[in-house]
């Protein structure tokens, strides 16, 4: 089990840590939300957690297959609700895979990546959709 300890500092900025790693991050609140924006909010940080978590997993199996990872880019792009309790209304995410990828390898990583933590805890919660590109060369 990992730790993280986590300190409000006031004005709506929080600072967290890694306890195994001893890195450090600060959050502020978001400025539609009361805050001054100048870190990540919370809520960025659940959108950061899928991109990584698509690239870390891609990435294990890439290296496990000997598929050339690198370069490869994910955007999100992070919907807040309107009315209601606030909350991530949507999480999209653009994953933008090498070039010269075969079809094989290419399903190989989109199938990693469908399967990576983040995503598959959030599934249910928080509405997500996920786009792959580019489309392999080989295929039809």
């Amino acid at each position: 089990m990992t730790t993280i300890t986590c300190r409000y500092e006031g004005a709506l900025r929080c600072a967290a840590e890694h306890v195994p790693s001893g890195s450090r991050l600060i959050t502020d609140a978001p400025v539609d939300n009361q805050g001054k924006g100048e870190a990540f909010s919370p809520t960025d940080l659940v959108a950061t957690a899928l991109a990584t978590c698509l690239l870390t997993v891609m990435g294990i199996v890439a290296e496990r297959h000997g598929i050339p990872l690198e370069g490869a880019r994910v955007r999100v792009e992070k919907g807040m609700s309107r009315s209601g309790e606030r909350r991530i209304a949507l999480l999209e995410a653009w994953i933008d895979l090498p070039d010269g990828l075969g079809a094989d390898q290419r399903d190989l990583l989109i199938s990693a990546g469908e399967r990576c933590p983040v995503k598959v805890s959030l599934e249910g919660c928080v509405p997500m959709r996920l786009h792959w590109t580019p489309v392999a060369a080989d295929a039809g």
